[in-house]
C-alpha cells in the first residue's frame, strides 16, 4: 500500500510538473522595456505627435507576433476642447476558429494632469507610465509568448484608444475606444472572457476586486484570484476595492465576461510624475504571469 501511494503521488508531481512547464515564463524585464519604449515617445494623448508615433510602434510590434493585425478607426470628439481626431484600437489575433479569449489595455494617455499637486500642470498631458503604458506592456510581453507558444484558445489582444480624455463627472466621455468595439464587433464574436489590464504598473502594487467585475464576472475574478494564490501572489488581494469607470465596462454591456486588473490607488494617477521610475518589472511581472496561467491552464 505504501508503495502504491508512493508511485501515485510521483505520477501527480509528474503530471503537475508537466502543466506547469507548459505556462511561458513571463519576463518583467522584458516588459518594463515596452513600458519605457511607449514614454519615450512623450504623452500619447490623441492629436499629439507622441500618440502618432506610439501607434506606429505598436502596430509594428503586435505585427512581430500575431497571425493578424488590424487598425480600427473611429471618430473621437474632445470633450473639452470639442477637437476631433480619428483615434485607432489596434486588434491583434492569435489562434484559428472555435474558443476565443479577449485580452485589452488602453494605450492612449490623458491629455491633462488634472491631480497633479502644482495647479499650474494641470492643463498638460501626462506621461502615463502606469496609466496607460503598463498594462500595453504586458500584453506585447504576452504577444511574444503566444507566437512562440501556440495557446490551447484563439486569443485576441485589443489595445483601445481614447480611453483617457473624458472629463470628470461625465462617465460617458470616457472609454470611446472600448465603446466602438463592442458596439461594432461582429454578432458572433463572442469570447468566453475578457481580461483588462489598468494601471499594473506601480512599484507599490495592490490590486483588490474591482466592485463591478466582482459583481458582473464573480467566477472569473474568483479563477484569476485563485491563480494569483496558487503562484504566491499577494498583491492580488480578495477584498472590495474601488468601482471604476473603465473599458471593461462597454464589453460587459454587450454580454463578454470581463474583469478589471487595476491599482486604482496609484498615487501617481493624473499626475506628471506618473513616470516609469515609479513601476517596476517585479509588477509587470506579477500581472502577466498570472495572465499566462489563465491562458495556458
Amino acid at each position: 500500500m505504501k508503495y502504491s501511494i508512493s508511485v501515485l503521488f510521483a505520477a501527480v508531481v509528474l503530471v503537475s510538473a508537466s502543466c506547469s512547464s507548459q505556462v511561458p515564463e513571463f519576463n518583467g524585464e522584458r516588459a518594463m522595456a515596452y513600458l519605457q519604449a511607449q514614454c519615450d515617445f512623450g504623452p500619447r494623448n490623441p492629436g499629439s505627435d507622441g500618440h502618432a508615433a506610439c501607434l506606429d510602434y505598436l502596430t509594428a510590434e503586435l505585427g512581430r507576433y500575431a497571425d493578424t493585425v488590424v487598425k480600427q478607426p473611429f471618430l473621437f470628439t474632445d470633450p473639452r476642447t470639442g477637437k476631433s481626431y480619428t483615434l485607432h484600437n489596434i486588434i491583434a489575433s492569435f489562434g484559428g476558429g472555435g474558443e476565443r479569449v479577449l485580452l485589452c489595455a488602453h494605450w492612449d494617455t490623458r491629455p491633462v494632469a488634472d491631480f497633479d499637486p502644482d495647479p499650474a500642470n494641470r492643463n498638460t498631458p501626462i506621461p502615463g507610465a502606469s496609466d496607460g503604458a503598463s498594462g500595453t506592456a504586458a500584453l506585447l510581453e504576452i504577444a511574444r509568448h503566444l507566437k512562440e507558444n501556440p495557446p490551447p484558445r484563439g486569443v485576441d489582444i485589443v489595445l483601445f484608444d481614447g480611453e483617457d480624455s473624458g472629463v470628470q463627472g461625465n462617465d460617458l466621455s470616457w472609454c470611446h475606444g472600448s465603446r466602438y468595439f463592442a458596439q461594432n464587433k461582429a454578432p458572433s464574436y463572442f469570447p468566453r472572457y475578457a481580461v483588462l489590464l489598468d494601471l499594473i504598473g506601480d512599484a507599490d502594487l495592490q490590486l483588490p476586486q474591482e466592485i463591478n467585475s466582482r459583481r458582473a464576472a464573480p467566477d472569473l475574478m474568483d479563477r484569476i484570484w485563485t491563480i494569483a494564490e496558487n503562484l504566491g501572489f499577494d498583491a492580488f488581494i480578495r477584498s472590495p476595492g474601488h468601482e471604476i469607470v473603465d473599458d471593461h465596462l462597454e464589453l460587459l454591456k454587450v454580454g463578454i465576461p470581463a474583469v478589471n486588473i487595476i491599482d486604482f490607488d496609484y498615487k501617481y494617477w493624473h499626475t506628471l510624475a506618473d513616470t516609469p521610475d515609479k513601476c517596476s518589472p517585479e509588477s509587470l511581472y506579477t500581472v502577466g504571469t498570472v495572465v499566462l496561467h489563465l491562458i495556458y491552464e
